[in-house]
């Protein structure tokens, strides 16, 4: 069996992105009902005006008007002065002729975008859903541990409702995406520096240099991944760009923080899976906990409890429907009826959940990622019963995936990769075929999942 995701080549974002269609409030406090929530929110910010108020070395441009606005809860003024802030930033892509500006780095501008993470998640994803992703994480997380965001939800809503993300209260809070950048790591090193142990430049130059020379050997052996872009520059030096050398990169970093931080346990909601990860993951909740050292095979106690939590977690926002052999084509009707026709006749789950493209593609996220952990046990297995049960999980948590988020490229890409390795190209071909029916609410074209379906039926004909 091949590795998950080998078929076919998906580029999956990593930055800070903007989805959702539910209403924005121009100011979130009021507007909130859960009033634990609010004040928590508002401590956040409060924390992070401290944090950026302290940066008085930094030639950061004026952040007066945006952090004011984050003070008040006005989400319109904070959307308006992010956008046109992020314009100059090196980290997002850049509208018309906008110039970068080298100086929204460090811990003024972490701040800021750490404040518009949290209130974009409230403002676009509403407070119930928010609310939930970020306590539910971190009610699973003992104190004193080091956790590590990936999407935008998993590194801004765990930040803003923690008591105290600056001083590590409940855990620490990291992010995977950024951990390459020496700016973020210099603004980790200024908030955390006293407690836990960071890499050096010359360990994060040595992860740089282990990277290069496993991707040259590779490159030399013709076994590069999709999307890795290794080539030798003018000068012979070896050139590394695009979005999976920066994550493994990063992966590589993790690691040499969890080896300097050895008595401290470490969670992980997953942006980019690394390989050398997943003998160490096992499902925690929405998250991963990542062990020390790697599973022989997952305990059955560990899968059980994973999949009678998912149940029992996608019930209120789904419906009570998917069921162990619920069918790919039940799974479909259910989309098309639901998320593409919005029909909500006998629909048992919550409406205002369907309708929430924030939060449907985030829970989304956290399943088909442990459904990718299930799919990579699956190819390791050590016997035919053992790699029956991680099968039958993966394809129960990929289901669940794509039953939470139809149109979502990860879930379906991973499932039809997941169904192709399995023989069942039908059903591959249908999963294809019943997203690029379904217009995404986050306004992203979905015209790649009818190139997924054309991809299928070539296959189909071989």
């Amino acid at each position: 069996m091949k590795p998950a995701g080998v078929f076919f080549t998906v580029i999956l974002g990593s930055g800070l992105f903007l989805a959702g269609c539910s209403p924005k409030h121009e100011a979130v406090y009021a507007s909130m009902k859960d009033t634990a929530a609010a004040s928590q929110l508002k401590q956040f910010v409060l924390q992070k005006l401290a944090q950026a108020n302290a940066a008085t070395n930094e030639t950061t441009p004026d952040l007066t008007a945006f952090f004011a606005a984050a003070q008040t809860g006005d989400w319109l003024a904070i959307s308006n002065q992010f956008q046109r802030l992020r314009l100059h930033a090196g980290q997002f892509e850049r509208v018309g002729k906008a110039s970068p500006d080298e100086r929204l780095r460090g811990p003024r501008w972490e701040a800021a975008k750490e404040i518009w993470g949290a209130f974009d998640a409230f403002g676009e994803g509403g407070e119930y859903y928010s609310a939930a992703f970020g306590r539910d994480i971190i009610a699973a997380i003992p104190p004193g541990s080091i956790y590590f965001g990936g999407t935008d939800p998993g590194r801004f809503v765990v930040t803003a409702l923690c008591p105290s993300q600056v001083a590590g209260d409940p855990f620490f809070v990291l992010t995977q995406n950024a951990l390459a950048d020496t700016t973020y790591l210099n603004y980790l090193r200024g908030m955390y520096g006293a407690m836990i142990s960071l890499p050096t430049d010359q360990v994060v130059q040595n992860c740089f240099q282990q990277y290069t020379e496993d991707a040259e050997q590779r490159r030399q052996n013709h076994q590069l991944k999709p999307g890795e872009d290794v080539q030798s520059g003018a000068d012979g030096r070896l050139q590394v760009s695009g979005q999976v050398a920066v994550m493994s990169i990063n992966g590589l970093i993790v690691k040499a923080i969890m080896d300097q931080n050895p008595k401290r346990e470490f969670y992980i909601e997953e942006s980019f899976p690394f390989d050398w990860m997943y003998p160490q993951l096992e499902p925690h909740g929405l998250i991963f906990k990542l062990d020390r050292q790697p599973l022989a095979s997952l305990p059955e106690e560990i899968v059980q409890a994973d999949h009678t939590y998912w149940a029992n977690y996608a019930r209120p926002m789904i419906g009570d429907w998917l069921k162990d052999d619920t069918s790919v084509a039940a799974v479909a009707a259910f989309a098309e009826k639901t998320f593409g026709r919005q029909d909500f006749g006998g629909f048992n789950g919550d409406r205002h959940f369907v309708q929430n493209a924030f939060a449907h593609t985030a829970f989304s996220k956290l399943r088909s990622s442990i459904g990718g952990l299930y799919d990579w046990r699956a190819q390791h297995a050590a016997g035919a019963a053992d790699q029956q049960r991680m099968i039958q999980e993966a394809d129960f948590a990929y289901r669940q995936a794509w039953a939470l988020c139809p149109y979502s490229p990860e879930a379906v890409y991973k499932y039809a990769s997941f169904l192709l390795e399995q023989k069942r190209v039908n059903d591959a071909l249908l999963v294809a075929e019943t997203s690029a029916k379904i217009p995404p609410q986050n306004g992203v074209d979905n015209s790649q999942m009818r190139a997924l379906a054309d991809q299928i039926k070539k296959f189909q004909g071989k």
